[in-house]
């Protein structure tokens, strides 16, 4: 089984927390609570959420921006990279990840 680092945050985190996670799509529903849908934030960025997460009102966690894109992301969210087609190991640091979020007005 393949493990990635990520970070993950859950929306009563202020930033989150680093994890090696299994690189499977069940660890990856398990983890968001749900069908997951993928948000690319350039820079090799992917984020992970809940794919019905706003019809599940699920809570607020953070605001994001990426060029013209900018919304509000609900639930549990996992940043990864990417390594080909697949997800790979988070490409930033955390000290870098809290600067975004500082940045996109969180």
């Amino acid at each position: 089984m393949s493990k990635i680092k990520a970070i993950i945050k859950r929306p009563d985190e202020e930033y989150g927390h680093i994890a090696n996670i299994s690189n499977t799509l069940e660890n990856l529903q398990k983890t968001v609570g749900g069908k997951i849908e993928t948000l690319y934030l350039g820079h090799g960025l992917i984020l992970i959420v809940n794919e019905e997460g706003k019809l599940m009102n699920l809570e607020p966690n953070f605001r994001t921006r990426s060029g013209f894109f900018a919304d509000t992301i609900v639930g549990t969210a996992i940043l990864v990279g990417q390594n080909g087609e697949d997800f790979g190991d988070c490409p930033i640091t955390f000290q870098t990840w809290k600067s975004l979020l500082k940045e996109w007005g969180n």
